[in-house]
């Protein structure tokens, strides 16, 4: 596995996390408005500082065990996102994502998650990759449908954001299902 990561795609390109995005990160991970869809509360710039230095230090690992990517739009350098693959169990890989507020909506959610799913797939060899997606965030299940994965049930009180526990629907897709 060669560091750093960076993929082209159609619309965006995922790359590794540098100091310097850490105004653009805060703008995303600070958002009421975005960290209302994830699994953590809004966070503070030294929270952003710190995050950014652990994604770091974690792309460095070997073996790699995590797949943590700043999404830019393709011609620009500033960070719109973030696309993540988490490894876990066998050949197997959680999926996260989030797009920058005023980003919202240009499709750069789906072709994040497309790139990052077929590099999952294609690169790292899973076999499996989920997404857990909280009940209400329909942009984000419109991503995953689209994508193609299935929805697979509720994982109950599966995350403690905002004050209270929340449910997430589990999706996946396996290779053998992938759309190349």
């Amino acid at each position: 596995m060669t560091y750093p990561i960076r993929i082209t795609s159609d619309k965006v390109i995922l790359r590794e996390f540098a100091l310097k995005d850490v105004d653009d990160v805060l703008a995303i991970i600070g958002d009421d408005k975005v960290t209302t869809w994830l699994s953590f509360d809004s966070r503070d710039r030294a929270q952003a500082v710190a995050m950014i230095e652990g994604t770091i230090e974690r792309a460095q690992q070997e073996p790699r065990a995590e797949f943590y990517l700043g999404v830019t739009e393709r011609g620009a350098d500033s960070v719109i996102g973030f696309a993540r693959i988490g490894l876990s169990g066998v050949q197997a890989g959680k999926l996260g994502y989030a797009i920058a507020a005023k980003e919202w909506g240009r499709g750069y959610a789906t072709d994040a998650a497309r790139t990052l799913v077929t590099y999952a797939f294609k690169e790292l060899g899973l076999h499996r990759v989920s997404a857990a997606i909280g009940p209400d965030n329909t942009a984000s299940i419109a991503v995953v449908q689209q994508l193609g994965f299935a929805r697979e049930g509720v994982l109950r009180d599966h995350v403690f954001t905002n004050g209270a526990w929340r449910e997430s629907v589990l999706f996946s897709v396996l290779a053998h299902e992938w759309s190349w």
